[in-house]
């Protein structure tokens, strides 16, 4: 895991995962360095993972107040309990659907959740953080928020896009990314994790990117996208552009075993 700072306010801890034919995908969590400090995800839960311990390269697990889960799929949800244990005052911020939705494989401790929806607003010391929904999500239960004192919009997996080398993936800034690479990556994420944005009404989705257009956040966090400061207006335009994008179609069972065909045997050591 890769960590840096975005000015005095955030950390990433960024992971990534490989992703065949596609290129590398970052997946980041964040920690908010407020008075109440938050941390925003927690990783992969693959088994050489140690969310904890990485975090504890940027902060001590036990000065954290809020972890706000921007939305319980896998790729958000690996530390989450060990995180709980090493930080016994903080509390989940997260929506009725997304604590169900963890209850199915492990109950979250009701005591510890902190339920918010799209519009209300978390009080953490010297800043305001308000949930909203991002435009483009592939969970009910999405949940980013925008940060009153740094201007940071953090914004789940919107905005996200697979890189074409780890390094970029890893990046300190979307900026090192080709700007035609940046613009294909995301709108084929787009396709990928909100395939519905096809089949919508292009008004009323328009409308869900104008609080985002209001905000004119100072950077963007994508858990899937290196750092975007001063992007905002570049991001929009994409948002506009997604509903048009071609549909992705992903390989099928033909394309996979020509893929597995043409990997080298291993041959048994002698």
């Amino acid at each position: 895991m890769r960590f840096h700072r975005i000015g005095r306010d955030v950390s990433v801890l960024n992971d990534q995962l490989p992703v065949p034919g596609i290129g590398f995908l970052a997946v980041n969590a964040f920690v908010l360095h407020a008075a109440e400090p938050v941390v925003v995800d927690t990783g992969l839960g693959l088994p050489d993972r140690n969310f904890v311990e990485s975090l504890g390269s940027v902060i001590d697990p036990k000065d954290v107040r809020w972890i706000w889960l921007t939305h319980p799929d896998r790729d958000h949800t690996g530390g989450i309990f060990a995180l709980l244990d090493a930080a016994p005052h903080a509390r989940i911020v997260t929506t009725f659907v997304g604590a169900g939705i963890m209850s199915t494989e492990r109950p979250l401790p009701l005591d510890r959740v902190y339920l918010l929806n799209p519009g209300q607003s978390l009080d953490v010391g010297d800043r305001t953080l308000t949930g909203f929904r991002p435009p483009l999500f592939d969970n009910p239960a999405t949940v980013g928020f925008y940060d009153d004192r740094s201007g940071v919009c953090f914004s789940s997996d919107c905005f996200g896009a697979p890189m074409p080398t780890s390094d970029l993936a890893g990046a300190l800034d979307v900026r090192e990314a080709p700007a035609d690479a940046l613009r294909n990556g995301q709108l084929l994420w787009a396709a990928i994790d909100s395939p519905w944005v096809h089949n919508i009404d292009t008004t009323k989705y328009l409308e869900t990117v104008e609080p985002l257009r209001s905000m004119a956040p100072t950077a963007i966090l994508s858990t899937h996208l290196p750092p975007a400061v001063g992007q905002h207006a570049e991001f929009l335009d994409m948002l506009v552009a997604a509903p048009r994008a071609d549909p992705f179609v992903g390989p099928d069972q033909r394309a996979m075993e020509e893929l597995l065909a043409s990997f080298e045997p291993v041959t048994a050591a002698s």
